[in-house]
């Protein structure tokens, strides 16, 4: 693994840093502190920005009008996107466009007609419908919703929870049993609109994020037509335990990019705050917490860019991710932590971004498997299939 930047990497890098300086940071000063959304206005003419620059649609294959780029870039660009103070979860606001969600890839011919290409242009919106009351961090197993074949059709009944965007969003992906005595191997993934009858969103989740909520959905009696399922009966959780393992890689470059971002402002402050005649910065208390602070960051880095780097080569890279998600979670959450008591006072006031990056940087622990999950992939690895 190279761990230098290439010159094109670089070029990426120095403009998408650019873009987060000149355009995302004097926009968000005007914004509530939890704003999740910028104006139309702004969020139109960004987009063009973005466009004109070549990254819209990062994630989207370059056969379907993406720029292209290797997992290795998107993650140097996700690290820069992350550094503003709705950067965890909204990224440059979505300028840079999302990709759908990235199974559809592998639909039918039909099937993206219906779903992919509408999403893409952004008349359609999608949701991701996996984990259930009884459980998220073994979806294979945890999995109660049942889908019974009836004729053409399957009749789906079952809950999800957790489910983010499903109330505004014009189809899902449904992951329901059709095999009971299978385990994993008796999942399979439904596409499925949200007008069917019998589906029903049962009420919003709150929680630490800014702006934000997750649902629970109820599933009575709905009938999914054979032609909706994606992939094969019985092999959905493939299609799950893909997205999960490469999604683990994103979801920790943003960890890593506000980690740099409160650390760089604990530098700034350290040297202009003054206690008892003398800066901050001169206090071996402090220095240590800035060092730390620089571990952490950099083993994040490239615990993460080494997964990258191995999905990129189309090498297994599932012990990696997990790895690296593990690491840049947590150490994020430290780094936030000690930036928070460096800048005492300011930090925990909404003046400042810490606060908002301090209740959602704990989420991140869970979300995408939580740490504990996380080990258990890893030890898994290293003492192989007798360890369940």
């Amino acid at each position: 693994m190279n761990l230098q930047l290439n010159d094109e990497q670089k070029l990426i890098v120095a403009m998408v840093r650019r873009f987060v300086r000149d355009e995302i940071l004097p926009l968000e000063m005007n914004l509530d502190p939890d704003a999740d959304a910028l104006l139309p206005e702004d969020q139109e003419r960004l987009v063009g920005m973005v466009k004109e620059m070549g990254l819209f649609g990062l994630d989207i294959p370059e056969e379907f009008g993406g720029p292209g780029l290797d997992m290795v870039t998107k993650t140097l660009i996700a690290i820069e996107m992350a550094q503003h103070r709705a950067g965890l979860y909204c990224p440059c606001y979505g300028v840079f466009g999302g990709a759908g969600l990235a199974q559809l890839y592998e639909a039918t011919d039909e099937q993206k007609e219906r779903y992919l290409y509408p999403t893409l242009r952004g008349e359609k919106r999608g949701f991701f419908g996996l984990t259930e009351p009884s459980g998220g961090s073994d979806p294979a197993r945890a999995i109660q919703t049942r889908a019974k074949k009836e004729g053409d059709d399957w009749v789906i009944n079952g809950t999800k929870i957790f489910i983010s965007g499903a109330d505004v969003a014009d189809f899902g992906l449904v992951f329901a049993r059709t095999s009971p005595d299978k385990g994993r191997n008796g999942v399979t993934c439904f596409i499925v609109d949200t007008d069917t009858p019998g589906f029903h969103v049962r009420r919003v989740i709150h929680t630490l994020r800014s702006a934000h909520y997750a649902t629970e959905l109820q599933f009575v009696d709905m009938r999914i037509p054979h032609t909706n399922i994606l992939g094969e009966v019985n092999k959905g959780f493939a299609i799950a335990n893909d997205r999960l393992s490469r999604q683990r890689i994103p979801y920790s470059a943003g960890c890593i990019g506000v980690a740099v971002k409160a650390h760089e402002l604990a530098v700034e402050y350290s040297k202009i705050r003054e206690t008892f005649g003398a800066p901050l910065s001169s206090r071996q208390s402090i220095q240590w917490m800035l060092v730390d602070n620089e571990i952490d960051i950099k083993q994040s880095r490239w615990m993460t860019l080494e997964a990258a780097d191995k999905a990129d080569r189309g090498e297994s890279f599932r012990k990696e991710a997990a790895m690296a998600k593990l690491v840049a979670s947590e150490a994020a959450s430290r780094v936030v932590d000690r930036c928070m008591q460096i800048h005492g006072g300011y930090g925990v006031s909404k003046d400042f971004p810490f606060e908002r990056w301090f209740r959602e940087m704990r989420i991140r622990r869970i979300g995408e498997g939580p740490s504990e999950v996380q080990r258990h992939i890893i030890a898994r690895d290293i003492l192989g299939s007798s360890l369940r």
